[in-house]
């Protein structure tokens, strides 16, 4: 049984309700709807119905997210995927980092009814200029595969994924404060090994979905991100399969795009390319 928009929001998720073509909207792992909510606004002031749901697990206790799979992530915006189609004519999906590798296994698993992809900071390998590469290539692995993976975790530091300071300080000040809904404000910043290890399993399930993924998609990632480079946006351009394939490249910004300087920049192409997108396939229908 499909369930209701309502049903798959989540405890912080949100739903509002423009016009006939729909985006969905995935945040990032670790993350919270709270850091697509500028894209979010901006999208609804373009006529388009926007829907975030929190991910399975997330936005409540650090051992939530522990206890989750990537199924459980997928899952949960598969369904809120058909919860839109339920009720609109066209389906967007548009994801941050893993929320972007969500968006495109929806579209490789959905085909055409996924409309168009708008990708941002897709992450399959994380290479950033802020990632420590002895860290990455040696000790990581050795934790991961072993049973160190329930016992440690990785703790995020400044900046966050953020440029613009004035943001980056308030995120500091929430986590500073030791805040009772951090979690659903700015999202989980000490992640166990235990969820790097699944997120890791479902990269390796999305680069091989990549070549049935048919759907229009605008990939967007920042020449200075700091945990996933621009490595990763060609790949995706590389490896799937769409005959519509733009990219949008844009500096003064890190990893997370949608909080940043550039988040204005962003909404806005993101906005043109799915309408030029909905268009034409109306047109053909």
């Amino acid at each position: 049984m499909t369930q209701t928009i309502q049903d798959c929001l989540g405890p912080t998720g949100y739903y509002e309700k423009r016009g006939e073509i729909a985006v969905l909207l995935i945040h990032g792992l670790t993350g919270t709807p709270a850091e697509m909510r500028p894209i979010a606004k901006r999208l609804a002031k373009q006529g388009f119905s926007v829907m975030c749901p929190a991910l399975a697990g997330h936005c409540r206790a650090a051992d939530d997210l522990r206890k989750s799979k990537w199924q459980d992530w997928y899952a949960s915006m598969a369904d809120a995927f058909e919860a839109l189609q339920a009720e609109h004519k066209q389906v967007f999906g548009a994801g941050l980092s893993i929320g972007a590798l969500i968006a495109l296994k929806l579209a490789a698993e959905k085909g055409e009814r996924v409309a168009g992809l708008g990708l941002m900071s897709s992450t399959f390998f994380y290479d950033g200029w802020n990632m420590p590469r002895l860290k990455r290539k040696l000790l990581l692995p050795v934790v991961l595969h072993s049973p160190l993976r329930y016992f440690l975790h990785w703790d995020e530091t400044p900046p966050y994924g953020i440029k613009c300071e004035r943001t980056r300080a308030m995120v500091h000040a929430v986590l500073e404060n030791r805040d009772a809904q951090a979690t659903e404000k700015v999202g989980i910043f000490r992640t166990s090994a235990v969820t790097i290890h699944e997120s890791n399993r479902f990269i390796k399930v999305t680069k091989a979905a990549l070549p049935r993924v048919k759907s229009p998609a605008l990939i967007v990632h920042s020449t200075e991100d700091d945990t996933a480079s621009l490595k990763n946006a060609h790949f995706v351009a590389k490896r799937i399969s769409s005959s519509k394939v733009e990219t949008f490249f844009v500096d003064d910004t890190y990893h997370v795009v949608t909080l940043d300087k550039r988040r204005d920049d962003i909404a806005h192409r993101i906005a043109e390319f799915f309408k030029k997108c909905a268009s034409q396939q109306m047109a053909t229908a």
